[in-house]
C-alpha cells in the first residue's frame, strides 16, 4: 500500500498517549440506535470497534469522533510521532479502497505546481489493522484535518443558504481542484456533493479545543458488550477556504467512460441514458452543487409520486429546465426511445413541470440574475461538449465579480 510505509519509517520517539476519562459521560440506552447503527445496511461486525484513546499504527491516537458513513467511521487523532492532528478514516471490513489508493498514488506522480492542488485533500498515510477478534481486516486512510462539510454548514447559515459571495469563493476552489484533476491528472471526480466539500482550518486551536472538550466533558456513548458507539462531536465553523475531498468514486482517464455514477439526483443526462461519458459530468455536477448552496431546494428531485427514484420524472424536470434535447444527443443512447419519439417529442412518460430555471431562481433580480443564470447554463447543457471547462468557468464574469476590488 505504498503510502503506509512512509508513516512507520520515521525514527523519532513518539510522545506519550494521553489518558482519557474512564467515566463521566451520559450513557445512551442500549436499545436506541445511534450514529452508524441508523444506516439501513449497518452490520456491526463490519465496523471496527474503535474507542477514544486507542492508538493505531503505533502513532495515531483517537481523541474524538468526527462522523460516520455507510462504509467507514471518521476520527480526529493526534499523531504522536509528529505532534499534530490528523483525520483517520477506518473503513469497514467489506469496503475495498484499493481503487481510491491507486488514484491518490497516481496524483502523487503528477509533477505540478497547479493552484488547484491546494484545493484538493491529500492522503498522507495508509495502513491496515485487524479487528480485536482477529476476524476482519480494515484499511485506514490518514488525511490532514479539515473542518465541517458544506452540508453541515448550510443549515447553520441564515435561511439555510449561502450568500453569493460565499458561493463564489466555494465554487472557485472546487473549479480550481477540478481543473487540476481534469487537465494535469486526467482524473474525473464523479461524486461532487456538499458532503464532499469541507472547510479548511485556519486556526488549529479548534482541534486542541476539540480534544480538551473530550477530556473535560466526555461525549455521550452507548456501551455494548463488544463495542462502544460514540456520538460525533461537532467541530465549530473554521472559516477556512473549501477543499474538495473523497476520491473513492474517481475514474482515471477523462474520456469514454461508462457506468452508473454520481448521487442519484445529481446524475448528468448522459449517465441516466447510459451513454459513454467524460470529465464534463463533473461540470454538470458543479451546477447541481451551486443550486444546493444557493437555493431552498435541489434543482431536481428525480422522484415519482411514490417518492421512488424515477428516470422519466428526472428527465422531465431536465426538459423543463434545459428545453428539448438535440436530436444529436438522443441518437447517442439506446434508452432515448423510452422517453422521446423518433421526432424528438416527449412521450409523456412523466408529466412535464410547468416551471423553468428563471422562475425557480427567486433570490436575484435584474442583471445579477441574468449573469448568474447565464453562468449556470454554461454547466447545465444536454450536450457535454457544450459545457464549459473548469478553467473557462473560473474566468466567468459572474464568478469573478468582486474578486479584484
Amino acid at each position: 500500500m505504498g503510502l503506509g510505509k512512509r508513516g512507520v519509517a520515521n525514527c523519532r520517539s513518539p510522545s506519550e498517549p494521553r489518558i482519557f476519562p474512564s467515566s463521566g459521560w451520559d450513557q445512551i440506552d442500549p436499545s436506541s440506535w445511534v450514529e452508524e447503527e441508523t444506516i439501513p445496511t449497518y452490520r456491526p461486525e463490519r465496523f471496527y470497534p474503535a474507542h477514544i484513546g486507542e492508538v493505531f499504527n503505533r502513532r495515531y491516537q483517537i481523541v474524538g469522533k468526527l462522523g460516520y458513513g455507510s462504509s467507514a467511521t471518521v476520527w480526529l487523532c493526534r499523531d504522536l510521532l509528529e505532534n499534530r492532528y490528523i483525520t483517520l478514516k477506518i473503513n469497514t471490513a467489506s469496503k475495498s479502497v484499493t481503487h481510491e489508493i491507486e488514484i491518490y498514488n497516481h496524483l502523487r506522480t503528477v509533477q505540478s505546481d497547479h493552484a488547484g492542488l491546494s484545493c484538493l485533500r491529500s492522503l498522507t498515510d495508509v495502513f491496515e489493522t485487524h479487528s480485536p477478534d482477529g476476524k476482519s481486516l480494515h484499511t485506514c486512510l490518514v488525511h490532514p484535518p479539515l473542518g465541517i462539510s458544506l452540508a453541515q454548514l448550510t443549515p447553520l447559515l441564515p435561511e439555510g443558504m449561502m450568500t453569493t459571495g460565499m458561493v463564489r469563493t466555494t465554487i472557485r476552489n472546487v473549479l480550481a481542484a477540478l481543473d487540476f484533476l481534469h487537465t494535469e491528472a486526467r482524473v474525473i471526480h464523479t461524486d461532487l456533493q456538499t458532503n464532499n466539500i469541507l472547510l479548511g482550518i485556519k486556526d488549529d486551536s479548534i482541534l486542541s479545543k476539540f480534544e480538551q472538550a473530550e477530556l473535560e466533558n466526555p461525549i455521550p456513548r452507548k456501551v455494548l458488550e463488544d463495542r462502544t458507539i460514540y456520538l460525533s462531536r461537532p467541530l465549530p465553523i473554521s472559516f477556512g477556504t473549501p477543499v474538495l475531498c473523497d476520491l473513492g468514486e474517481a475514474r482515471l482517464g477523462t474520456d469514454n467512460q461508462r457506468g452508473d455514477i454520481m448521487p442519484d439526483i445529481y446524475r448528468a443526462p448522459e449517465v441516466i441514458l447510459d451513454m459513454t461519458w467524460d470529465y464534463k459530468v463533473d461540470i454538470w455536477n458543479v451546477g447541481m452543487v451551486i443550486c444546493d448552496l444557493f437555493e431552498h431546494r435541489h434543482l431536481f428531485r428525480a422522484r415519482n409520486p411514490e417518492r421512488k427514484l424515477d428516470d422519466a420524472y428526472h428527465l422531465a424536470e431536465m426538459k423543463a429546465i434545459l428545453g428539448t434535447p438535440p436530436r444529436e444527443f438522443l441518437a447517442r443512447s439506446d434508452r432515448s426511445d423510452l422517453f422521446w419519439d423518433k421526432e424528438g417529442h416527449w412521450k409523456d412518460t412523466a408529466p412535464l413541470p410547468d416551471y423553468n430555471i428563471e422562475t425557480l431562481e427567486e433570490r436575484l433580480e435584474g442583471d445579477e440574475k441574468d449573469d448568474f443564470l447565464r453562468f449556470l447554463r454554461r454547466m447545465l447543457c444536454w450536450l457535454p461538449e457544450e459545457r464549459a471547462t473548469a478553467k473557462e468557468l473560473l474566468f466567468d464574469p459572474w464568478l469573478m465579480h468582486g474578486l479584484f476590488k
